[in-house]
């Protein structure tokens, strides 16, 4: 039996009991965490719907196996960063004016967005609650510790969504501030993750660190093929029409190479909405102009980066090994 099939079961236990409404609680309040965790229908009956691979939490509890530690001592900080990333998702949800998740209405598209935030802000909370659990199964020392990296990290994200929200209507973006906001939005919960697995197994400083940056670096690479998939990805993995972030005026990397390297996308963009006929236009010209090329290139650089990192992190054992397939699987998935 591999490790991601052992974790799994504790991991939705732990979640569900994380996410258990008090007596009192608003019963609507719980049946949307409910919805969204993929746990209820709309009618808040119990079911079992996709809700991502829990991949966050995955990489917290391998990272503290690779370094010796006791994974489920880890269980908590698991918990709390898959509810964190699902807090995000709710928020991120609104603010993209995505209707659709995983095949389901989003929380704001079934029952509002003034109560899609309330469930948003409910997990945050609930995240940080879950996190205090670690005091139960290390120390005190310990979970202040986490709560002040997992405190910056809230904070990264929040600024990383900010930044990219924004470049929607800069009319340029320079390629350094796409990375500072990637690096906020998308590697630095991963990054999180990866640490936080190190910090509960007591690995030593140096390999705590490493972890991180394998985190971090695999963040990069995984938002950057986001960005490919963005552009270039079949509706049918990622439920999403062809080129719908030019659509939506994102400044992802090949979009920006391309803005920076052709005049003729420069004139085609600023003209909007574009419709299906300019959208194929502007995939061929980014084609053309090698963007897609420099995108795939560039995301291979930081899957290297994350590779070697893992390398100089010292794991050993067979939660070591799971780390490296997982990071080879994250490139390369499927068009």
């Amino acid at each position: 039996m591999d490790l991601f099939t052992v974790y799994l079961e504790p991991l939705e236990r732990a979640l569900q009991a994380a996410l258990a409404p008090p007596p009192d609680a608003p019963e609507l309040l719980y049946g949307m965490l409910h919805y969204h965790l993929g746990w209820a229908d709309a009618d808040f009956r119990p079911a079992w719907y996709d809700a991502g691979k829990r991949l966050r939490p995955i990489f917290l509890l391998l990272s503290c196996q690779a370094q010796g530690g006791e994974w489920r001592a880890a269980l908590p900080a698991a918990v709390a960063v898959e509810l964190l990333h699902n807090f995000s998702l709710i928020h991120d949800d609104i603010e993209d004016r995505d209707a659709t998740r995983r095949g389901r209405a989003t929380l704001w598209a079934f029952w509002g967005e003034a109560q899609a935030i309330n469930a948003g802000d409910a997990l945050f909370a609930l995240a940080y609650k879950a996190l205090g659990g670690l005091q139960a199964t290390t120390s005190p020392v310990l979970t202040l510790a986490a709560l002040e990296r997992f405190t910056q990290t809230t904070l990264d994200l929040t600024a990383g969504q900010c930044q990219d929200i924004a470049f929607e209507r800069a009319s340029a973006v320079a390629e350094e501030m796409y990375l500072t906001m990637v690096a906020g939005k998308t590697a630095a919960l991963l990054a999180l993750c990866c640490e936080l697995g190190g910090l509960v197994a007591a690995a030593p400083e140096q390999q705590v660190r490493a972890l991180r940056e394998f985190g971090h670096a695999l963040g990069m690479a995984f938002q950057i093929e986001d960005d490919i998939l963005g552009l270039w990805g079949t509706p049918k993995h990622t439920g999403k029409p062809v080129g719908s972030d030019l659509q939506r005026g994102k400044k992802t990397l090949p979009i920006l190479h391309g803005l920076n390297h052709s005049p003729a996308l420069r004139a085609l963009l600023e003209v909007e909405p574009l419709d299906t006929a300019a959208v194929a236009e502007a995939l061929m010209l980014l084609e053309a102009g090698d963007s897609r090329a420099y995108a795939e290139a560039q995301a291979r650089h930081y899957h290297q980066q994350a590779l070697a990192a893992l390398e100089r992190a010292c794991g050993s054992g067979e939660a070591q090994e799971a780390l490296l397939t997982l990071a080879q699987r994250l490139l390369g998935r499927d068009k």
